[in-house]
């Protein structure tokens, strides 16, 4: 996708109802969208929409937002009916939330959380413990290989933050490889689906960012509806993502987002988060 600048900006700028309220209705559905995905932002949402309002058979329309807060209160107000979230906020509301897919990502609903560095620096970051006195971008405060998995790791790595020079976040997973390679942080914790992506796109800040670590794989960010007040259409929505991988404009669209289909999942996917968050003070997950 030169086609495709990355959909984490794109969540952040144009698409149809992206900015202003967002109002509600029950002849659309309404799906937000974080900066987990990377795709072109106007032409290619519109493309998926066309093609789950064909087959979900009521309009669909996607709302994009720069954080998954801001994304979770259009969803618990009830202005969105879903929502592509990350797999932490989904464990930290689970018994508010429904699973309605979750993504494929070279056949498997599973990610890996990378810590990547500038490739300039004149110092080598090759560990975790290497941040003392370095800055540090994180992607958003409720992202799990963007806070979360950096968090259990600097623990480990008996690395406070205070040890670091500076910490920031960049909100969003492009903004963080871009901030890294401009040099305004030393390292960042990004989603590794989403610098694979903006590699094999060919995007200019990965030839400046190389990765030193790789996590253990969590559950792919889901999407996600609420547990009580499911839309009419829910069903229907849920059918037409699932079955995006058995017919070619489908395929097209999964090809564009570098995924290769999408699974109903189940809540056992997540619990490896789980396990981390209850380790993080804070981190409103509870034993």
């Amino acid at each position: 996708m030169n086609r495709r600048h990355g959909i984490q900006a794109l969540l952040a700028t144009a698409v149809s109802a992206i900015t202003g309220p967002v109002a509600a209705s029950a002849a659309r559905l309404r799906i937000g969208l974080t900066s987990v995905i990377l795709a072109d932002q106007v032409a290619f949402l519109s493309r998926w929409e066309r093609y789950l309002s064909s087959n979900v058979g009521c309009e669909v329309s996607f709302v994009a937002r720069e954080s998954y807060q801001a994304i979770l209160d259009l969803l618990f107000s009830g202005q969105i009916d879903a929502a592509w979230i990350c797999g932490y906020p989904y464990i930290r509301y689970e018994s508010d939330l429904s699973l309605l897919a979750v993504p494929l990502y070279e056949g498997e609903p599973v990610y890996q959380a990378y810590l990547i560095r500038s490739r300039q620096l004149d110092v080598a970051i090759k560990q975790w413990s290497d941040l003392r006195g370095k800055v540090l971008a994180y992607s958003d405060p409720l992202s799990n290989s963007g806070w979360l998995v950096a968090q259990v790791q600097l623990a480990l790595a008996g690395v406070r933050e205070r040890d670091l020079k500076r910490v920031f976040f960049a909100h969003g997973h492009r903004n963080v490889a871009e901030a890294v390679a401009a040099r305004l942080a030393q390292a960042g914790s990004i989603d590794g689906y989403v610098w694979e992506t903006m590699r094999q796109q060919g995007m200019a800040a990965i030839a400046q960012t190389e990765v030193v670590w790789k996590s253990e794989r969590h559950g792919f960010p889901p999407l996600v509806t609420l547990r009580n007040t499911a839309h009419p259409f829910r069903p229907q929505l849920q059918q037409a993502v699932l079955s995006m991988s058995n017919d070619g404009v489908g395929q097209a669209l999964l090809h564009d987002l570098n995924l290769t289909g999408f699974t109903a999942g189940s809540p056992d996917l997540f619990d490896s988060i789980r396990r981390q968050a209850q380790t993080v003070p804070g981190s409103g997950v509870g034993a």
